[in-house]
């Protein structure tokens, strides 16, 4: 793929934004509103645990993760003494969180069940988005000035590290190929990694730089782009998202206060939507 397809798949996305935003509003309608007391700033990624009907926050500017019990709609458990928690990966078959810290690079370990810390990776500096692969039982951590770590998540221990040319944003994991797609905005371009080899291969230069948008891989049309914003409110930003793995079709509403879904993710976890699904963000 060349940086003519990745422009033009920008292009249609974003041009698409508004009319498959307004279309999802009048189709979606908020569910429930689990409130989170006492939380304040900026929240950031979440992870799921689909069997447990669990949703673990980044709360980021209240340097907590939060725990929800999805069944319930309330908040049952907050992992207080985090830096700015960025990325987060629940591991289902480890019972095992992983969270990666802006603050001083720490990843940090925990148990699932009962939330204490078992093991922490140092990656020095804004250890940031977390992936998962189950098939090699590896977790990515983007981080620092410019790297992927490599780390096996049964021994929660690093076995290795990819070099950057700056600091990697979103990136996603190739699911029918051993490849890494990675958002490197201060180059201006995505850089494509062999997890074999363990290196970049390609970089796909941008006619403009991603910024800190997510990225998405549509595994249908192999293409891979950053998910497309639109402001419909001068205080909301929509995030479109379309079917890129198996995962729970959710609608969330992020504030510092509450967190908003429409949909529960037990009935959704063992389903596969090929419609959009949609994340609002209000700011």
């Amino acid at each position: 793929m060349n940086s003519f397809f990745i422009r033009s798949a920008i292009f249609v996305t974003c041009c698409g934004c508004m009319t498959a935003t307004n279309a999802e509003e009048k189709a979606l309608k908020p569910k429930q509103t689990i409130p989170l007391p006492g939380v304040e700033g900026r929240i950031d990624h979440f992870a799921i645990d689909a069997s447990g009907e669990r949703l673990f926050v980044c709360a980021l500017g209240n340097n907590t993760v939060e725990v929800l019990d999805l069944r319930k709609g309330e908040r049952i458990h907050s992992i207080t003494g985090l830096g700015a928690p960025q990325g987060i990966a629940y591991i289902p078959e480890l019972d095992r969180i992983f969270v990666a810290n802006d603050k001083g690079g720490i990843c940090r370990i925990y148990n699932g069940k009962s939330f204490e810390a078992v093991g922490e990776l140092d990656f020095k500096d804004d250890a940031d988005n977390v992936r998962y692969d189950s098939a090699t039982k590896q977790i990515y951590v983007g981080f620092g000035g410019g790297g992927i770590g490599v780390v096996s998540a049964p021994e929660g221990k690093q076995i290795g590290s990819i070099k950057l040319s700056a600091h990697p944003e979103a990136f996603e994991l190739e699911k029918n190929g051993r490849r890494i797609f990675v958002n490197v905005p201060n180059s201006r371009h995505v850089a494509v990694i062999d997890r074999d080899k363990g290196e970049v291969t390609a970089r796909w230069q941008a006619d403009l730089a991603f910024g800190n948008f997510p990225m998405a891989l549509d595994y249908l049309s192999d293409v891979v782009f950053p998910q497309s914003l639109s402001c419909s409110t001068p205080n909301r930003v929509t995030w479109l998202q379309g079917s890129i793995s198996p995962a729970i079709p959710t609608t969330s509403s992020m504030t510092a206060s509450a967190i908003t879904s429409t949909r529960s993710a037990a009935r959704a976890r063992s389903t596969s939507s090929s419609k959009p699904t949609q994340t609002t963000i209000k700011l």
